[in-house]
């Protein structure tokens, strides 16, 4: 009786074992979509943080704070690419430049 109890627990163990299991994990673009976003979001944030503090009359750290959004935005405009590129679809450069020129006209003004 405990032979058979034993055999069924190991046949069924190696049935779990020997079994593919299907791992569900995130696809490269999806990675690089949320890396667009994150980074977006940060810029933006970083960006509305700079525009209230003017507001207020304070000026601490405006460029520094300034290029670091434009950096992530840049990078944000970087991950969207690849997750086209991800795809294996043609990204629309249009966009994407236009994008990139706004991010470098933000970091270059101070």
């Amino acid at each position: 009786m405990i032979i058979m109890y034993i055999c069924r627990v190991f046949l069924i163990s190696l049935i779990f074992l020997l079994s593919p299991s299907q791992i569900l994990s995130e696809t490269q673009s999806k990675i690089f979509i949320n890396e667009f976003y994150l980074k977006t979001d940060k810029a933006i944030k970083i960006l509305k943080e700079i525009e209230s503090n003017l507001k207020e009359g304070t000026r601490e750290k405006v460029c520094s704070r300034q290029r670091e959004a434009a950096k992530l935005g840049l990078l944000a405009n970087e991950s969207l690419m690849r997750a086209f590129e991800a795809e294996g679809i043609e990204p629309p450069m249009d966009f994407l430049n236009s994008n990139k020129k706004k991010w470098e006209v933000i970091l270059n003004q101070c």
